[in-house]
């Protein structure tokens, strides 16, 4: 049994935080264990894997978290993995049914190809950020090849709420008509992060629409801001990989909802 702990990320983050110092004390009172869970792991091999290691045949691994007394939470989570690269079309509704028709797959691939060397691979997790009284902050994604010239990665996030046992929108910690302001200080952000002039086209070298900056919908609230992750072709060809953009919450002081989650990171932080 695990229970997820949240360590001083601010301490590390801010040079003014002194460890073992009572306004510390009082900065981490928020940030306590709440929820309890065990580490699930699936692991499948291919019925030619043999003697071979995982890294050279066909495997499906799956980690994640079981969370007691958390049942819609657990079913966000199986969601999300039998989601993340589409292959659950076969209406999987288990994670067990997932890896069996992946090596299925496989071996259907092979009876057409008995020659190929080509082994297939489905690497996927979700795992605690950090846990509050507020907040269950979860990354989930991996790694999925299935032929072709090369595989895909993937990063997703779960912001949960273990009070009102839902995910965490944006609506719930940013104030009515946030959209345009939120957007405008993170097209500032990513412009500086890609060494932009605030009026380059967009156009030429990534894929927002109508060569447009936009946000996503795929962000981790955390102590300090909120984190977008665009994934591989999302913005960017493939060789770009992944981008991310990181909006600190002392750039939108003014957009948060009071009450919420991030607000409480903000008041926790004004000591430090």
């Amino acid at each position: 049994m695990k229970i997820a702990g949240f360590v001083c990320v601010i301490a590390l983050a801010l040079s003014s935080c002194q460890w073992g110092s009572e306004k510390q004390k009082e900065v981490n009172d928020i940030f306590t264990d709440t929820v309890t869970y065990t580490d699930k792991v699936i692991h499948e091999r291919a019925a030619d894997c043999g003697n071979k290691p995982d890294s050279t045949c066909t495997v499906v691994k799956m980690h994640y978290p079981v969370f007691k007394g958390q049942p819609a939470l657990n079913d966000s989570v199986k969601h999300k993995l039998l989601t993340v690269f589409m292959l659950s079309e076969k209406g999987d509704t288990s994670l067990t049914d997932l890896a069996r028709h992946f090596l299925q797959d496989y071996t259907n691939f092979k009876k057409k190809d008995p020659r190929s060397e080509m082994f297939f691979e489905l690497d996927t997790y979700v795992k605690i950020i950090q846990q509050d009284t507020s907040l269950i902050s979860l990354e989930y994604g991996g790694y999925n090849f299935q032929g072709g010239a090369h595989g895909g990665s993937f990063t997703g996030y779960i912001n949960w709420n273990p009070d009102t046992k839902k995910e965490i929108a944006l609506k719930d910690i940013l104030v009515n008509g946030y959209h345009n302001r939120l957007t405008a200080i993170a097209d500032s952000i990513f412009r500086k992060n890609e060494k932009l002039s605030p009026t380059a086209s967009l156009e030429a070298d990534y894929f927002f629409e109508n060569g447009k900056f936009a946000l996503n919908q795929n962000y981790s609230i955390t102590p300090l801001g909120i984190k977008f992750m665009y994934n591989q072709y999302e913005i960017k060809p493939y060789a770009a990989g992944q981008t991310e953009l990181f909006i600190p919450y002392n750039v939108i002081r003014s957009l948060i909802r009071p009450g919420s989650v991030a607000a409480q990171y903000i008041t926790s932080n004004a000591g430090i």
